[in-house]
């Protein structure tokens, strides 16, 4: 299963986060149907734009915890300073969509940033 997580600015669009997704999914060659849920730190649950997208997508949103989170960020590729400084580890999309993605997950590359929103794709055994 493939697993987007999904990091963002404060007051994204539902149409900023399909954007995302979709250039995430480009790279790594894959379509929307190889997805099969989005993650987001658990204190992003409240951004509209990304549950709108899990909504459009037909897709379920999975909320991670911060102990999750933190689980996993030696795993991480990327680093962002203000995302350090904001949650503790080093990429938000990274580390939800691995914690989302189950134990043998692994990324498929580096998260993207296009504008907003970043977005990583985990390849995982959760169903």
């Amino acid at each position: 299963m493939i697993v987007a997580g999904v990091g963002s600015k404060r007051g994204v669009t539902r149409e900023e986060v399909c954007a995302t997704i979709d250039a995430a999914l480009d790279r790594a060659e894959l379509s929307r149907t190889a997805l099969g849920a989005i993650a987001t730190p658990a204190v992003k649950g409240g951004e509209a734009g990304i549950a709108a997208a899990a909504a459009a997508l037909g897709l379920p949103l999975i909320l991670v915890p911060q102990s999750r989170l933190e689980a996993v960020a030696d795993q991480a590729q990327t680093r962002s300073e203000r995302v350090i400084a904001l949650l503790h580890v080093p990429s938000a999309a990274e580390t939800a969509a691995l914690a989302a993605a189950g134990p043998s997950a692994r990324l498929l590359g580096p998260r993207l940033a296009l504008g907003p929103v970043t977005c990583a794709l985990a390849r995982g055994d959760t169903p």
